[in-house]
């Protein structure tokens, strides 16, 4: 299965915060460590901060931080709410009616089995499990001067 940027974003935003927990960070550290585009990354912290995973402070001294513990954010219920309008199998009978196995073909319904799986196996991992007592993620995610600080945050 294939995730969209979107979602590939969200985990990293989410993933910076919680290395990062208990300071605000900002769009432009998150954008710079993890690689992606401001444009991007505001368009999938809006959505985040409306789905209650981040708490977004605006104006000077403004920044983004997680709204709940990292044991209570859920990846599989992050990925649902991101990829569920993402379709896994493109059936174009949907589009124009040009299939002619629509009426016999299980595949549809196979590939949302699928998928499924895929989204039960992410329920039982934690945005708490991606992060804590991983050192080498933390290094990455977690700028010098901050560092101290982070890693009161983990014990």
């Amino acid at each position: 299965m294939r995730i969209t940027k979107r979602s590939n974003i969200a985990i990293r935003v989410l993933m910076f915060c919680g290395a990062n927990a208990g300071r605000l960070v900002t769009k432009s550290e998150v954008a710079q460590v993890c690689n992606t585009s401001e444009n991007h990354l505001a368009q999938v912290i809006n959505r985040l901060g409306q789905l209650d995973y981040l708490k977004t402070q605006r104006g000077r001294g403004g920044g983004i931080m997680l709204a709940r513990p990292m044991s209570e954010i859920c990846i599989g219920a992050i990925f649902r709410e991101l990829e569920s309008h993402v379709p896994i199998a493109e059936c174009f009978a949907d589009v124009d009616n040009s299939c002619p196995l629509v009426e016999a073909c299980r595949l549809k319904q196979a590939v949302a089995a699928a998928a499924e799986a895929f989204y039960a196996h992410l329920d039982e991992v934690s945005l708490d499990a991606l992060v804590c007592d991983n050192k080498a993620l933390h290094e990455i995610l977690v700028p010098a001067s901050c560092s101290g600080a982070s890693l009161m945050a983990e014990a």
